[in-house]
């Protein structure tokens, strides 16, 4: 089998390209993914001279690229991951997010429906999304399959419309396809503008932690590397054209998570209870800011058989392990020396 992975040089999809290659050495693995900011190759070292793994650096907006590698390859299978994701650069600059969430999409869908539609047998589209797209949530209630969507950001937005295409092509076309809705990840080899990476980051060197509003947001936290299971489960059994919600049961509030952060820094790294909390710097909410969230994992449980794995705070404290035990990584990230680097052995598409 030949599997697409796109966005497999990210956080998530790192994890997920990993998985794949290591589980299933009979397929073959090939990693799109466009080298942006948030996309690193040393996050694939372990297994970037696997015999059955090919990366292809390309952006997914280029139609006429996609269409030829499609057919070039002939893919039987596609998992979708590539995509613009933090609210934040949303706001600030959402054309990007239209470009590489829906069109890049559609591109994909489309390059694929071509290749597979004479024969749609044992072919699958697994397009990964988030659970933004439904909006926010009171203090009360889930996510769940049924939810309406109701996006609140540039970045949500642009996810809901390319969920909406990908059920498009699959009813108006037939092309099988799955999609998977996710709570926030977090885990190694994350791009530190996200929170747990950025306050770890903080910590360490005794800057300011900024924290939206009052810190009474809430998130629902999934550890990365179950979310990669659960797109491994979903990718092979899932049943075709229906959505799974991926959730890890596991409500925050942010200012009680850097807290827990604060406290567990201040054990790793000598310093007085207390001592890193002094950092917490209260700012300007964020625009459209969403209350909460959380999912309702039921169905993927009981149809797939899949759930979280270990308690949050043994997973929360192993993160810090890693990205204090991978100093190199965060200032090879931080400092954007990598991109550097990209830009000089590939060129531009």
């Amino acid at each position: 089998m030949k599997v697409l992975i796109t966005g497999g040089a990210g956080f998530i999809g790192c994890h997920v390209v990993k998985l794949m290659v290591k589980k299933y050495p009979h397929y073959q693995i090939f990693n799109l993914d466009k080298l942006t900011y948030a996309g690193n190759l040393e996050n694939l070292t372990e297994i970037e001279n696997a015999s059955n793994y090919t990366f292809i650096k390309g952006d997914i907006i280029d139609k006429a690229f996609i269409r030829e590698l499609f057919q070039q390859e002939k893919f039987d299978g596609v998992m979708h991951l590539a995509a613009e994701s933090h609210v934040d650069r949303s706001i600030s600059g959402p054309d990007a997010f239209i470009e590489t969430n829906i069109i890049g999409t559609s591109n994909l869908l489309g390059a694929a429906l071509e290749i597979w539609k004479d024969n749609m047998s044992g072919k699958q589209f697994h397009h990964v999304s988030t659970d933004e797209v439904f909006g926010s949530l009171g203090a009360e209630g889930y996510f769940s399959e049924t939810t309406a969507y109701d996006p609140r950001s540039p970045y949500s937005s642009s996810k809901a419309s390319s969920d909406m295409i990908v059920r498009a092509y699959h009813h108006t076309y037939g092309l099988p396809i799955v999609i998977t809705n996710c709570s926030n990840n977090y885990g190694s080899h994350q791009f530190p503008e996200k929170l747990i990476p950025l306050m770890i980051n903080n910590i360490k060197h005794n800057k300011p932690l900024p924290v939206y509003g009052k810190g009474e947001n809430i998130r629902d936290w999934l550890w990365v590397e179950d979310h990669a299971r659960a797109l491994d489960v979903v990718f092979h059994t899932g049943k075709n054209g229906e959505t799974y919600c991926i959730g890890g049961n596991n409500e925050w509030k942010n200012i009680d998570l850097v807290h827990a952060l604060c406290s567990i820094m201040d054990r790793k790294l000598n310093r007085a209870e207390g001592e890193s909390a002094k950092l917490i710097t209260y700012v300007k909410d964020r625009a459209g800011h969403d209350m909460r969230y959380a999912i309702d994992a039921t169905k993927i449980k009981n149809e797939l058989g899949w759930e979280p794995t270990q308690p949050f705070e043994k997973l929360l404290e192993g993160t810090v392990d890693w990205y204090l035990a991978n100093e190199s990584w965060m200032n090879n990230i931080t400092s954007g020396q990598y991109q550097a680097y990209y830009e000089s052995q590939y060129e531009k598409r």
